[in-house]
């Protein structure tokens, strides 16, 4: 029991360690896993803010030698950042616990020593006129439970399972908030130039070269600050003192970005070597026009938020309500440090229109964590009070954990997720050696693709061309460096569509119609300089989109054939084969946005390519491609030409 009370922080993140090793995704995921497992692996730069912590620590986690794949490596690398997350946050809420006193609002001196008593590792509280005792064991108890109810809301378990920003930065904002109370918790005579503050000014600088949204606890951080503080000559020398502190450390790791951008690593994104890219790729420049972009998208967003609370806690989320007005009697001045950095982050967060916003409730949901923390100790001194055996309220504490954990499980849980690695070595074994893709399917195809070409260097001979990448200029960096020979022939047209694009990567005004115009060119032109000595297959997406409306045509005397997972451009009215569907894909019961999408790209392709067979009058053909349409769509309504093959 010593070691409990001794070690209670680390036991409670490792029972979620244990809870994330069940959950932890064996491959690349969807949307930005590929991408960021590539960029860890060999030192590359990632999408913006460039994110050069998360990086660097991943690249030398990485070569670690441990018998398993680098993208589970990876992933478990996130698990690690998570259940300490969960230890340092389980530390900072029995401190804030064993220091209620000291959030409180005190009007004399006297008083504050009235405020805090120790009697036998107790603590005795005012409230109004009665008083109430938090014993050592209730501590523990309820900060351990509060920890675990964090560690298994679903979008905090989620950024366990893989590769993400997320998971490090939960673990750094959760340091920075433990720096920040043990700094507010010295004493005045303390209080200047200490120990905790400058790492406080360490750890922040640190979260802020992970992920900008550290940004939202300043509000929070302010208020403590100065509540403590007050605002005096002292209190400027002392933040002066942390700013110096602050940016060395920050232009520090972020010189990382034109450092190796300079040396042109296989992923290069923003290529940010001059000053005018550098402050674009951190600042999330591209990005900023889904901020603050209306009022009916923060509504709908605020919507999702509500919503979604049931999801991230279950019942859990009826101790935070009760820890609410628990916090506000014993605890103010940490009661409204979280109110404040609750509201900022989710005042931000519903501002921000894209369809992944979960991750960026993760500190609103922190909050959530230190409240509930506090309906916990009221319902343990509850059942105290009416001469209950501490086993009850425990025992309920277990139901909840374990119904969260069942409420949320299937939902996190990427064990058996291969969809994503399957899809995209499904597409590069069905290609010629040295064929072009051109494609944007980034969520499911593209960003996967970058980890299994260099780190696994699974048919790297095969090059992957994000349609709408091409947009930037930074890409024809990335892919003269990477495929030499792609745009030679190119030159003159992609030299004048990067002068075309600078007033609008500036933010300046600029001709619209001549960029479209001339990137049209561009796209067209990929392929007809390409075409004589390279396969070159397009993604259905472009088909049924650009292609559809006009906004990109092939070379006169090309046409398009169905070929497997893409299209195949040919010069030929003749019947063209392709290879027989003989792969597979490992699907999971979790029919999300991106599995179903992935899904209706490679069941309307099966019954393309059938249809094209039928059209030659190759109907033993057709049909292996409308049983594997069949057989892996079972709900699949297959044209009635294919669906009578399979019937006769």
């Amino acid at each position: 029991m010593k070691y409990i009370q001794k070690y209670y922080y680390i036991l409670t993140g490792f029972i979620a360690f244990v809870f994330y090793l069940f959950t932890i995704a064996p491959s690349v995921i969807q949307i930005d896993t590929g991408e960021l497992a590539a960029v860890q692996c060999t030192l590359g730069i990632a999408h913006p803010t460039g994110y050069p912590l998360f990086t660097i620590m991943g690249y030398f986690f990485s070569l670690i030698p441990l018998p398993v794949t680098k993208i589970f490596q990876l992933n478990l690398l996130a698990a690690i950042y998570c259940s300490t997350a969960v230890s340092v946050f389980t530390f900072t809420a029995k401190i804030v616990l064993d220091n209620l006193g000291s959030f409180q609002f005190i009007k004399h001196s006297k008083e504050k020593n009235k405020r805090k008593k120790k009697e036998s590792g107790k603590i005795v509280l005012p409230a109004s006129s009665s008083s109430v005792e938090i014993s050592e064991t209730y501590k523990i108890i309820s900060a351990i439970f509060g920890g675990l109810f964090l560690a298994l809301s679903k979008t905090f378990w989620f950024q366990s399972t893989s590769v993400e920003v997320y998971s490090l930065h939960l673990l750094l904002i959760t340091i920075i908030i433990l720096a920040l109370v043990k700094a507010f918790l010295l004493s005045d005579k303390e209080s200047s130039i200490s120990k905790s503050w400058i790492i406080f000014a360490i750890t922040l600088a640190l979260g802020f070269t992970n992920h900008m949204t550290t940004l939202l606890i300043i509000p929070g951080v302010a208020y403590l600050y100065f509540t403590k503080n007050g605002f005096t000559t002292k209190s400027i020398k002392q933040i002066i003192f942390m700013l110096l502190i602050f940016f060395p450390i920050l232009i520090l790791i972020y010189s990382y970005l034109p450092i190796r951008a300079s040396q042109s690593p296989i992923v290069n994104w923003g290529n940010p070597i001059e000053w005018e890219r550098i402050i674009r790729h951190i600042s999330g420049q591209q990005y900023q026009v889904w901020l603050f972009s209306s009022t009916e998208a923060a509504a709908k967003q605020f919507n999702y938020f509500i919503s979604n609370l049931p999801k991230e806690f279950f019942l859990s989320l009826l101790l935070s309500a009760a820890g609410f007005l628990v916090s506000f009697i014993y605890a103010r001045k940490f009661f409204i440090f979280n109110i404040i950095v609750f509201l900022s982050t989710v005042l931000y967060s519903i501002n921000y229109d894209i369809n992944d916003i979960d991750s960026y409730f993760l500190l609103a949901y922190i909050t959530l964590a230190f409240f509930a923390v506090f309906g916990i100790v009221r319902l343990i001194l509850f059942a105290n009070k009416n001469k209950m055996q501490l086993i009850i309220p425990v025992s309920l504490l277990v139901l909840f954990v374990g119904l969260q954990f069942y409420s949320n499980y299937d939902a996190v849980n990427q064990r058996g997720n291969f969809i994503y690695e399957d899809y995209t070595k499904s597409i590069l074994n069905t290609l010629p050696k040295n064929s072009i893709v051109f494609s944007y399917q980034w969520d499911y195809f593209i960003s996967a693709s970058y980890y299994f070409q260099s780190v696994e260097g699974y048919r790297k001979d095969v090059v992957v061309i994000d349609k709408e990448l091409l947009r930037r200029s930074w890409y024809y960096n990335q892919l003269n460096v990477n495929h030499p020979k792609l745009l030679s022939r190119l030159k003159p047209e992609v030299d004048q569509f990067i002068e075309a694009l600078k007033p609008f990567e500036r933010e300046e005004q600029y001709n619209a119609n001549l960029l479209e115009n001339l990137f049209r060119k561009i796209m067209t032109g990929l392929v007809s300089t390409n075409i004589e000595k390279h396969d070159y297959f397009i993604a259905p997406e472009i088909v049924d989109g650009e292609m559809k409306r006009g906004e990109f045509q092939l070379p006169a005397g090309y046409t398009l054939v169905p070929h497997l997972l893409l299209f195949k451009v040919v010069n030929t009215t003749d019947y063209v084969e392709a290879p027989i569907p003989d792969f597979k894909i490992r699907y999971d019961n979790k029919d999300d946005k991106y599995i179903t999408s992935l899904k209706g790209f490679v069941a309307s392709m099966l019954i393309r390519r059938g249809m094209y067979e039928l059209q030659f009058n190759k109907p033993e053909r057709a049909k292996i491609y409308a049983m594997k349409a069949e057989a892996d769509f079972p709900n699949i309504t297959l044209p009635p030409a294919l669906s009578n093959l399979i019937l006769n």
